[in-house]
Protein backbone atom coordinates (compact mmCIF):
# COMPACT_ATOMS: atom_id res chain seq x y z
CA UNK A 1 0.00 0.00 0.00
CA UNK A 2 1.40 3.78 -0.75
CA UNK A 3 2.20 5.38 2.20
CA UNK A 4 -0.05 8.17 1.14
CA UNK A 5 -2.88 5.82 1.78
CA UNK A 6 -2.39 4.40 5.49
CA UNK A 7 -3.87 6.48 8.28
CA UNK A 8 -0.70 5.84 10.68
CA UNK A 9 1.46 8.39 8.38
CA UNK A 10 -0.99 11.07 9.15
CA UNK A 11 0.58 11.72 12.43
CA UNK A 12 2.62 14.05 14.78
CA UNK A 13 3.70 14.34 18.07
CA UNK A 14 1.55 17.59 19.84
CA UNK A 15 2.03 18.47 23.31
CA UNK A 16 -1.12 19.14 25.48
CA UNK A 17 0.23 22.72 25.97
CA UNK A 18 0.28 23.59 22.18
CA UNK A 19 -3.50 23.08 21.72
CA UNK A 20 -4.70 26.81 22.04
CA UNK A 21 -7.30 26.94 24.75
CA UNK A 22 -8.13 30.83 24.31
CA UNK A 23 -8.16 32.70 21.66
CA UNK A 24 -4.98 35.24 20.93
CA UNK A 25 -6.06 39.08 22.44
CA UNK A 26 -6.49 40.43 19.05
CA UNK A 27 -7.63 38.45 15.84
CA UNK A 28 -4.98 39.51 13.63
CA UNK A 29 -2.43 39.24 16.41
CA UNK A 30 -2.65 35.44 15.34
CA UNK A 31 0.38 33.92 13.92
CA UNK A 32 0.87 33.11 10.19
CA UNK A 33 3.14 30.42 8.70
CA UNK A 34 3.89 30.41 4.80
CA UNK A 35 4.21 27.42 2.69
CA UNK A 36 5.61 28.08 -0.48
CA UNK A 37 5.14 24.86 -2.60
CA UNK A 38 7.07 25.82 -5.56
CA UNK A 39 9.88 26.33 -3.52
CA UNK A 40 9.58 24.32 -1.07
CA UNK A 41 10.16 26.89 1.56
CA UNK A 42 8.54 27.97 5.17
CA UNK A 43 8.10 31.87 6.13
CA UNK A 44 7.19 32.77 9.59
CA UNK A 45 5.03 35.85 9.94
CA UNK A 46 1.99 37.71 11.48
CA UNK A 47 -1.40 37.50 10.26
CA UNK A 48 -1.98 40.59 9.80
CA UNK A 49 0.97 40.52 7.01
CA UNK A 50 -1.44 38.34 5.04
CA UNK A 51 -2.33 41.22 2.35
CA UNK A 52 1.48 41.79 1.82
CA UNK A 53 1.88 38.10 1.21
CA UNK A 54 -1.07 37.27 -1.65
CA UNK A 55 -0.76 38.66 -5.46
CA UNK A 56 -2.68 42.04 -6.02
CA UNK A 57 -5.10 40.09 -8.18
CA UNK A 58 -6.29 37.27 -5.70
CA UNK A 59 -9.54 36.21 -5.14
CA UNK A 60 -10.59 35.29 -1.14
CA UNK A 61 -13.64 32.90 -0.63
CA UNK A 62 -14.36 32.94 2.51
CA UNK A 63 -17.47 30.84 4.19
CA UNK A 64 -20.01 33.04 6.10
CA UNK A 65 -21.62 30.62 7.91
CA UNK A 66 -22.66 31.57 11.28
CA UNK A 67 -22.31 29.31 14.80
CA UNK A 68 -25.31 28.68 16.99
CA UNK A 69 -25.03 28.49 20.34
CA UNK A 70 -25.73 24.31 19.79
CA UNK A 71 -25.15 22.94 22.91
CA UNK A 72 -27.95 22.64 25.52
CA UNK A 73 -28.42 21.44 29.00
CA UNK A 74 -32.05 19.67 29.88
CA UNK A 75 -33.64 17.17 32.30
CA UNK A 76 -35.22 14.05 31.61
CA UNK A 77 -38.70 12.79 33.00
CA UNK A 78 -36.87 11.52 35.86
CA UNK A 79 -34.66 14.55 36.56
CA UNK A 80 -31.59 13.35 35.34
CA UNK A 81 -29.32 15.98 33.66
CA UNK A 82 -29.19 15.59 29.94
CA UNK A 83 -26.65 17.69 27.59
CA UNK A 84 -27.80 17.88 23.84
CA UNK A 85 -25.48 19.00 20.96
CA UNK A 86 -27.55 19.93 17.94
CA UNK A 87 -25.83 18.52 14.87
CA UNK A 88 -28.36 19.15 12.02
CA UNK A 89 -28.12 22.42 10.86
CA UNK A 90 -31.10 24.84 10.99
CA UNK A 91 -31.53 25.41 7.71
CA UNK A 92 -32.08 21.80 6.54
CA UNK A 93 -34.79 21.24 9.53
CA UNK A 94 -38.32 20.56 7.76
CA UNK A 95 -40.10 21.83 10.41
CA UNK A 96 -44.39 20.95 10.37
CA UNK A 97 -46.33 23.60 12.40
CA UNK A 98 -49.13 23.13 14.43
CA UNK A 99 -50.71 26.45 15.60
CA UNK A 100 -47.96 27.92 18.11
CA UNK A 101 -45.81 25.01 17.77
CA UNK A 102 -43.44 23.33 15.37
CA UNK A 103 -41.95 20.12 15.41
CA UNK A 104 -38.71 18.09 13.63
CA UNK A 105 -36.69 15.24 13.08
CA UNK A 106 -33.28 16.17 13.84
CA UNK A 107 -29.64 14.73 14.50
CA UNK A 108 -27.40 15.31 17.98
CA UNK A 109 -25.67 14.19 20.47
CA UNK A 110 -26.70 13.24 23.78
CA UNK A 111 -24.74 12.80 26.80
CA UNK A 112 -26.02 12.16 30.74
CA UNK A 113 -25.41 9.63 33.38
CA UNK A 114 -27.94 6.92 32.05
CA UNK A 115 -28.55 7.59 28.40
CA UNK A 116 -32.28 8.66 27.78
CA UNK A 117 -33.85 5.29 26.37
CA UNK A 118 -35.51 5.64 22.84
CA UNK A 119 -39.17 7.26 23.39
CA UNK A 120 -38.21 9.40 26.47
CA UNK A 121 -38.29 12.82 26.36
CA UNK A 122 -35.78 15.68 27.50
CA UNK A 123 -37.40 19.10 28.74
CA UNK A 124 -35.27 22.43 27.89
CA UNK A 125 -37.84 24.56 29.17
CA UNK A 126 -41.36 25.23 28.72
CA UNK A 127 -41.15 25.97 24.61
CA UNK A 128 -38.82 23.57 23.83
CA UNK A 129 -38.24 19.78 24.46
CA UNK A 130 -37.35 16.26 22.24
CA UNK A 131 -38.30 13.18 22.17
CA UNK A 132 -35.70 10.27 21.53
CA UNK A 133 -36.72 8.12 18.24
CA UNK A 134 -33.19 6.36 17.35
CA UNK A 135 -30.07 6.15 19.10
CA UNK A 136 -26.57 5.57 17.36
CA UNK A 137 -23.27 4.54 18.36
CA UNK A 138 -20.54 7.19 19.98
CA UNK A 139 -23.90 9.06 22.24
CA UNK A 140 -25.49 10.39 18.13
CA UNK A 141 -29.23 9.65 18.33
CA UNK A 142 -32.08 10.46 16.11
CA UNK A 143 -34.60 13.36 17.89
CA UNK A 144 -38.09 14.67 16.99
CA UNK A 145 -37.35 18.25 18.40
CA UNK A 146 -40.47 20.39 19.83
CA UNK A 147 -40.47 24.01 20.15
CA UNK A 148 -42.52 27.27 20.42
CA UNK A 149 -41.88 30.10 18.36
CA UNK A 150 -38.12 30.95 16.57
CA UNK A 151 -35.88 27.67 16.80
CA UNK A 152 -32.81 29.96 16.82
CA UNK A 153 -33.64 32.59 19.36
CA UNK A 154 -34.70 29.66 21.60
CA UNK A 155 -31.04 28.00 21.22
CA UNK A 156 -29.54 31.82 21.74
CA UNK A 157 -31.36 32.36 24.91
CA UNK A 158 -30.79 28.71 26.69
CA UNK A 159 -27.60 27.29 24.45
CA UNK A 160 -24.01 27.47 24.49
CA UNK A 161 -21.23 28.08 22.00
CA UNK A 162 -20.58 24.10 20.89
CA UNK A 163 -16.23 24.68 21.82
CA UNK A 164 -14.32 21.76 20.07
CA UNK A 165 -13.35 18.34 22.30
CA UNK A 166 -9.98 19.56 22.29
CA UNK A 167 -11.01 22.67 24.52
CA UNK A 168 -11.04 21.81 27.85
CA UNK A 169 -13.28 24.50 29.54
CA UNK A 170 -16.87 25.84 29.23
CA UNK A 171 -17.66 28.24 26.77
CA UNK A 172 -17.65 31.91 28.27
CA UNK A 173 -19.11 34.93 27.22
CA UNK A 174 -16.10 35.68 24.73
CA UNK A 175 -16.55 33.11 23.10
CA UNK A 176 -19.63 33.85 21.66
CA UNK A 177 -18.19 36.64 19.59
CA UNK A 178 -14.57 35.47 19.30
CA UNK A 179 -15.66 31.29 17.95
CA UNK A 180 -17.31 33.55 15.42
CA UNK A 181 -16.02 35.31 12.37
CA UNK A 182 -16.46 39.03 11.86
CA UNK A 183 -18.42 38.39 8.86
CA UNK A 184 -20.29 35.89 9.98
CA UNK A 185 -23.64 36.20 8.29
CA UNK A 186 -27.04 36.13 10.61
CA UNK A 187 -29.10 34.93 7.72
CA UNK A 188 -26.61 32.12 7.41
CA UNK A 189 -26.81 30.45 11.08
CA UNK A 190 -26.60 27.21 11.61
CA UNK A 191 -23.31 26.22 12.05
CA UNK A 192 -22.27 23.81 14.87
CA UNK A 193 -18.22 24.64 14.33
CA UNK A 194 -16.56 27.02 13.22
CA UNK A 195 -14.58 28.16 10.01
CA UNK A 196 -11.92 28.47 12.11
CA UNK A 197 -9.47 30.01 9.22
CA UNK A 198 -11.86 32.77 9.35
CA UNK A 199 -11.46 34.15 13.20
CA UNK A 200 -8.33 35.54 12.33
CA UNK A 201 -9.56 38.31 9.89
CA UNK A 202 -10.59 42.19 11.45
CA UNK A 203 -12.27 44.90 9.70
CA UNK A 204 -8.52 46.75 9.20
CA UNK A 205 -7.22 43.73 7.46
CA UNK A 206 -10.57 43.16 5.41
CA UNK A 207 -9.85 46.79 4.27
CA UNK A 208 -5.82 46.78 3.85
CA UNK A 209 -7.32 43.77 1.20
CA UNK A 210 -9.48 45.42 -0.37
CA UNK A 211 -6.96 48.70 -0.58
CA UNK A 212 -4.52 46.37 -2.60
CA UNK A 213 -7.56 44.96 -4.94
CA UNK A 214 -8.08 41.59 -3.72
CA UNK A 215 -10.97 40.50 -4.43
CA UNK A 216 -13.69 39.08 -1.78
CA UNK A 217 -16.97 36.60 -2.83
CA UNK A 218 -18.37 34.15 -0.03
CA UNK A 219 -19.69 30.68 0.17
CA UNK A 220 -21.99 28.89 2.68
CA UNK A 221 -20.87 25.66 4.25
CA UNK A 222 -23.00 24.83 7.37
CA UNK A 223 -19.80 23.43 9.53
CA UNK A 224 -20.73 19.58 11.40
CA UNK A 225 -19.50 18.02 14.15
CA UNK A 226 -18.55 15.71 11.70
CA UNK A 227 -15.01 18.20 11.13
CA UNK A 228 -14.38 17.15 14.49
CA UNK A 229 -14.52 13.05 14.04
CA UNK A 230 -11.34 11.32 13.33
CA UNK A 231 -10.48 9.12 10.34
CA UNK A 232 -10.80 5.81 11.53
CA UNK A 233 -9.86 3.59 8.19
CA UNK A 234 -6.74 2.51 8.41
CA UNK A 235 -6.41 2.09 4.53
CA UNK A 236 -7.89 5.92 4.12
CA UNK A 237 -9.73 5.43 0.92
CA UNK A 238 -11.73 3.10 2.81
CA UNK A 239 -13.28 6.08 4.88
CA UNK A 240 -16.85 7.88 4.45
CA UNK A 241 -17.00 11.42 4.45
CA UNK A 242 -20.08 13.25 6.43
CA UNK A 243 -21.95 15.19 4.78
CA UNK A 244 -22.33 18.88 4.73
CA UNK A 245 -24.71 21.57 3.01
CA UNK A 246 -22.93 23.98 0.62
CA UNK A 247 -24.35 27.51 -0.77
CA UNK A 248 -22.82 28.56 -4.11
CA UNK A 249 -24.25 31.71 -5.25
CA UNK A 250 -24.28 32.89 -9.10
CA UNK A 251 -22.46 35.75 -7.88
CA UNK A 252 -19.85 33.65 -6.04
CA UNK A 253 -19.80 31.40 -8.90
CA UNK A 254 -19.10 34.28 -11.34
CA UNK A 255 -16.72 35.88 -9.85
CA UNK A 256 -14.29 32.49 -9.30
CA UNK A 257 -14.71 31.69 -13.09
CA UNK A 258 -13.93 35.09 -13.94
CA UNK A 259 -10.69 34.80 -12.27
CA UNK A 260 -10.27 31.11 -13.34
CA UNK A 261 -10.19 32.56 -16.74
CA UNK A 262 -8.37 35.72 -16.36
CA UNK A 263 -5.57 33.30 -14.29
CA UNK A 264 -6.34 34.84 -10.94
CA UNK A 265 -4.83 33.02 -7.53
CA UNK A 266 -8.35 31.63 -5.99
CA UNK A 267 -7.27 31.66 -2.79
CA UNK A 268 -9.67 29.52 -0.14
CA UNK A 269 -10.09 30.57 3.23
CA UNK A 270 -10.59 27.58 5.63
CA UNK A 271 -10.61 23.53 4.50
CA UNK A 272 -14.64 24.39 4.57
CA UNK A 273 -14.47 26.45 1.67
CA UNK A 274 -12.15 24.82 -0.39
CA UNK A 275 -14.43 21.85 0.18
CA UNK A 276 -17.33 23.86 -0.70
CA UNK A 277 -15.79 25.10 -4.12
CA UNK A 278 -14.62 21.64 -4.82
CA UNK A 279 -17.56 19.90 -3.25
CA UNK A 280 -19.62 22.45 -6.11
CA UNK A 281 -17.09 21.38 -8.93
CA UNK A 282 -17.36 18.23 -8.19
CA UNK A 283 -21.19 18.00 -8.25
CA UNK A 284 -21.39 19.87 -11.28
CA UNK A 285 -18.15 19.63 -13.64
CA UNK A 286 -18.18 22.69 -13.90
CA UNK A 287 -17.97 26.52 -11.81
CA UNK A 288 -21.44 27.41 -11.84
CA UNK A 289 -24.32 28.02 -8.85
CA UNK A 290 -25.01 25.29 -6.32
CA UNK A 291 -27.20 24.49 -3.35
CA UNK A 292 -26.72 20.59 -2.02
CA UNK A 293 -24.88 18.24 0.10
CA UNK A 294 -21.45 17.66 -0.43
CA UNK A 295 -19.65 14.31 1.32
CA UNK A 296 -16.41 15.23 -1.20
CA UNK A 297 -13.28 13.26 0.45
CA UNK A 298 -10.01 15.33 -0.49
CA UNK A 299 -6.75 12.91 -0.19
CA UNK A 300 -3.27 12.72 -1.65
CA UNK A 301 -3.95 11.90 -5.90
CA UNK A 302 -6.97 14.51 -5.98
CA UNK A 303 -6.49 17.08 -8.57
CA UNK A 304 -7.68 20.59 -7.46
CA UNK A 305 -9.94 22.42 -9.66
CA UNK A 306 -10.88 25.12 -8.85
CA UNK A 307 -8.75 25.86 -5.21
CA UNK A 308 -5.23 27.43 -6.02
CA UNK A 309 -4.04 28.81 -2.49
CA UNK A 310 -5.35 27.91 0.91
CA UNK A 311 -5.83 29.62 4.25
CA UNK A 312 -6.17 27.16 7.05
CA UNK A 313 -5.36 26.77 10.56
CA UNK A 314 -3.46 23.39 11.83
CA UNK A 315 -5.63 20.48 11.99
CA UNK A 316 -5.74 17.20 14.41
CA UNK A 317 -3.49 14.42 13.42
CA UNK A 318 -5.17 11.75 11.40
CA UNK A 319 -8.01 13.92 10.32
CA UNK A 320 -9.15 14.21 7.19
CA UNK A 321 -8.57 18.09 7.03
CA UNK A 322 -5.03 16.90 7.53
CA UNK A 323 -5.21 15.00 4.74
CA UNK A 324 -6.95 17.00 2.83
CA UNK A 325 -4.04 19.64 3.26
CA UNK A 326 -1.69 17.09 2.20
CA UNK A 327 -3.22 16.56 -1.02
CA UNK A 328 -2.60 20.35 -1.54
CA UNK A 329 0.78 20.31 -0.12
CA UNK A 330 2.16 16.75 0.02
CA UNK A 331 2.33 14.34 2.93
CA UNK A 332 5.64 14.80 4.00
CA UNK A 333 6.14 18.59 3.49
CA UNK A 334 2.78 19.64 5.47
CA UNK A 335 4.21 17.70 8.46
CA UNK A 336 7.78 18.66 7.95
CA UNK A 337 5.89 22.26 8.19
CA UNK A 338 3.80 21.04 11.37
CA UNK A 339 6.80 20.38 12.94
CA UNK A 340 8.35 23.84 12.19
CA UNK A 341 5.43 24.95 13.60
CA UNK A 342 5.66 23.67 16.87
CA UNK A 343 9.68 24.08 16.93
CA UNK A 344 8.72 27.81 16.84
CA UNK A 345 5.85 27.89 18.96
CA UNK A 346 3.02 28.36 17.26
CA UNK A 347 -0.66 27.42 18.58
CA UNK A 348 -2.58 24.62 17.03
CA UNK A 349 -6.66 24.22 16.30
CA UNK A 350 -9.47 26.64 16.48
CA UNK A 351 -7.98 28.94 18.40
CA UNK A 352 -4.36 28.83 17.36
CA UNK A 353 -2.39 30.39 14.43
CA UNK A 354 -2.46 30.14 10.95
CA UNK A 355 -1.04 29.01 7.61
CA UNK A 356 -1.06 30.15 4.30
CA UNK A 357 -0.44 27.51 1.48
CA UNK A 358 1.22 29.55 -1.30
Amino acid sequence: MHPDHQLKNYTYELPEDRIAQTPSPNRQQSRLMLVDRARQQIGLYGFADLPDLLPENALLVANNSKVIPARIFGTKNTGGRVEFLLLTPLPLLKATIQGDWSESEAWGLLRASKAPKVGSRVSFGPDFSLEVLERMEFGRCKVLLNWKGNLLRLMESLGSMPLPPYIHRAAENEDVSRYQTVYARDDKAGSVAAPTAGLHFTPEVRQRLADKGIEWAEVTLYVGYGTFSPVRAADIRDHVMHEEYVEVSAETAHAVRQAKTQGRPVVAVGTTSARSLEGMYKELGKISEFKGMTDIFISPGYTFNVVDKLLTNFHLPESSLLIMVSALVGREFILHAYREALRNGFRFFSYGDAMLIS
